[in-house]
């Protein structure tokens, strides 16, 4: 992966989380089509198994998580061309949803339009205080088109998607934690340290079951529910009979676990 606005490095004491930052801080981090692709290709070649990635972090250089589409490169597109483009979109932020591991989307400053689509598709978001949420693509004459339609009313509803993008509602950070666009809400500047913090948390939990959680369980919500029930039978099966489950379970039995407190 070569793009000077995408930059991955490896943190935590086994180097097993990456932490990809976008780097267009003067472009408020806008993404452009070679910036959608590097990311595709970043999250398809991740180095995983033994000694590798086992959580990601997202974050953007600067004040801003990212602004969304970068429209000084929109092109004039027919029909057709259009709409490959917006498949090569989701096709690179399936990647990110439907990768090898669980990621989290350290969020501030800008949120907005293809920089909420690139959000929605991670696992976990932290906001800081200074994160405001908006998709001004309804007063631009333009659709999403980056997967928007189809994760972000699974977040906040169907209804408060269509206001924001009929009136270009802006949402502040404490706003938007209610209405579900964040699990996580934090003080400005400690986003990332807090999505660092879980994603060092998610990367101890066993690679089969966190595997589970990120292809599984978004299957297993959208499937009627006898088929639900199949899928979640077999996926529980398939992640107990791993050597690694079976010894954290004789743990726990053993003594040797920490059992659950409260918060």
């Amino acid at each position: 992966m070569h793009n000077p606005d995408l930059h991955f490095e490896r943190q935590g004491d086994d180097n097993e989380i990456a932490v990809i930052r976008l780097t267009r801080p003067v472009k408020r981090n806008a993404l452009n089509d070679a910036l959608i692709l590097a990311l595709r290709d970043l999250f398809e070649n991740l180095p995983t198994g033994e000694g590798g990635v086992r959580a990601a972090v997202i974050t953007g250089e600067g004040e801003h998580f990212c602004a969304g589409l970068d429209l000084s490169e929109l092109k004039e597109r027919d029909a057709g061309e259009g709409l490959h483009h917006s498949r090569m979109w989701h096709a690179a932020l399936e990647r990110v949803q439907y990768g090898p591991v669980p990621v989290i989307a350290a969020l501030h400053g800008a949120v907005v339009g293809g920089g909420l689509e690139l959000a929605s598709a991670c696992h976990i978001r932290v906001a800081d205080d200074s994160t405001f949420y908006a998709l001004p693509e309804g007063s631009r004459g333009i659709f999403v088109g980056g997967g928007g339609a189809v994760r972000i009313p699974r977040l906040i509803g169907a209804a408060r998607m269509t206001d924001m993008m009929l009136t270009g509602r802006v949402y502040n950070a404490a706003d938007g934690e209610k209405a579900g666009f964040a699990q996580y809400l934090v003080p400005q500047g400690t986003a990332f340290d807090k999505a660092l913090e879980l994603a060092a948390r998610v990367a101890q939990n066993a690679p089969l079951t966190n595997y589970a959680l990120i292809h599984a369980l978004p299957r297993i919500a959208e499937q009627p529910a006898d088929q639900g029930f199949l899928t979640e039978a077999m996926m529980a099966a398939i992640a107990q009979s791993a050597p690694e489950a079976k010894a954290r379970v004789r743990a726990f039995l053993e003594g040797k676990a920490a059992k659950v407190k409260k918060a």
